[in-house]
């Protein structure tokens, strides 16, 4: 099976979306039944501020709670817009920013952030020049507006579309963001609408029911429970515990002098993906395997090159005295649910 397919199915009755490369499962978005996705936008009513952290609590609708990192100038009971930017942890509130973005496929609104701008990946200056007597013949709106790479190449009738969607469901949530009680005004996309949204490469899409199982997707998805990732240079063991996640690079068979730095080189490509489809993040360690700090700067470089084209923001944060590397990952995505990777 060569190439890219998509497909859009369920499992357990979840709005399930996954990417194949080469019929190798590359990315996985499964929908989440505890608490909003990320991207929800609220109407939230300040609670109480968090002394010593700067930051406020927010009343959300259904009894949940919300934390803002940045609370300066804000009072109890004041209406506050704010979007949902990942999930929250166990016994956690869900974390929200108060810079609210309207994203889809081909524009990004950005309220309080005028402007006009295109993304940087296109370089043709034609084809930018092109893109902006679209973004002007449509758009007049007081919000900022980013036009995303997946513009280069598509129909200049869909782009204008994509603009006046988001520009009027910008207008229609700011219009709704003051009052009194705490309210949902949108939802945040589901798992089909993200992989309509962000994967925007050539792909076959698939939306048959059962093609999950079809195409041996489950079967990939269930082999996500064991911890360990082979490597063809080694091994690695990706494990989830409740204050990090750790990960354990080595060499296996392999006693040649240039066994770890091979094994490290294959464990750092081969790290966005492990993380991806298991979706964990936080703070992540990883044990590679002892190697020279001349070499260290190699599994750095081989580290950012694999994380350079991960959808999800990710924090090289560097090694540690002891020699483990850490990095810090945002919370995008819910972890794997065991229910899903035992029994399929």
């Amino acid at each position: 099976m060569k190439g890219r397919m998509i497909i859009l199915d369920h499992i357990n009755d979840m709005e399930a979306a996954a990417r194949l490369v080469d019929g190798k499962l590359d990315d996985l978005l499964i929908d989440h039944a505890d608490g909003p996705r990320p991207g929800a936008i609220f109407r939230g009513i300040c609670d109480r501020p968090i002394k010593g952290q700067g930051g406020m609590m927010l009343r959300l609708p259904d009894g949940e709670t919300a934390f803002l990192r940045q609370g300066k100038g804000l009072r109890a009971g004041q209406a506050l817009l704010v979007q949902v930017t990942g999930y929250a942890e166990d016994g956690k509130a869900v974390p929200v920013t108060d810079r609210v973005l309207f994203k889809s496929r081909y524009a990004i609104v950005t309220p309080g952030k005028p402007g006009l701008n295109i993304s940087r990946q296109i370089t043709d200056e034609d084809t930018r020049d092109a893109l902006l007597a679209v973004a002007h013949e449509v758009y007049e709106g007081a919000h900022g507006l980013i036009l995303r790479s997946s513009c280069d190449g598509a129909d200049a009738t869909e782009i204008a579309d994509d603009i006046l969607a988001m520009a009027a469901l910008a207008d229609a949530v700011l219009a709704d963001a003051t009052g009194t009680t705490p309210e949902a005004l949108t939802e945040g996309d589901g798992p089909h609408a993200l992989a309509w949204r962000d994967w925007t490469g050539a792909a076959t899409v698939v939306t048959e029911a059962g093609s999950l199982d079809a195409h041996g997707v489950l079967e990939q998805i269930g082999a996500l429970s064991n911890p360990m990732v082979p490597l063809g240079e080694g091994t690695m063991y990706v494990e989830p515990t409740r204050a990090l996640v750790a990960v354990d690079v080595n060499t296996g068979g392999d006693t040649s002098p240039a066994a770890a730095l091979k094994a490290n080189l294959a464990a750092a490509r081969a790290l966005p993906r492990a993380l991806r489809l298991r979706g964990l993040a936080g703070q992540i360690s990883v044990d590679f395997v002892s190697i020279s700090k001349a070499h260290r700067k190699q599994v750095e470089q081989s580290l950012r090159a694999a994380f350079k084209s991960d959808p999800i923001e990710t924090s090289l944060v560097g090694w540690t005295p002891m020699g483990l590397f850490e990095l810090q990952r945002k919370r995008e995505r819910a972890p794997l649910p065991g229910t899903l990777t035992r029994g399929i």
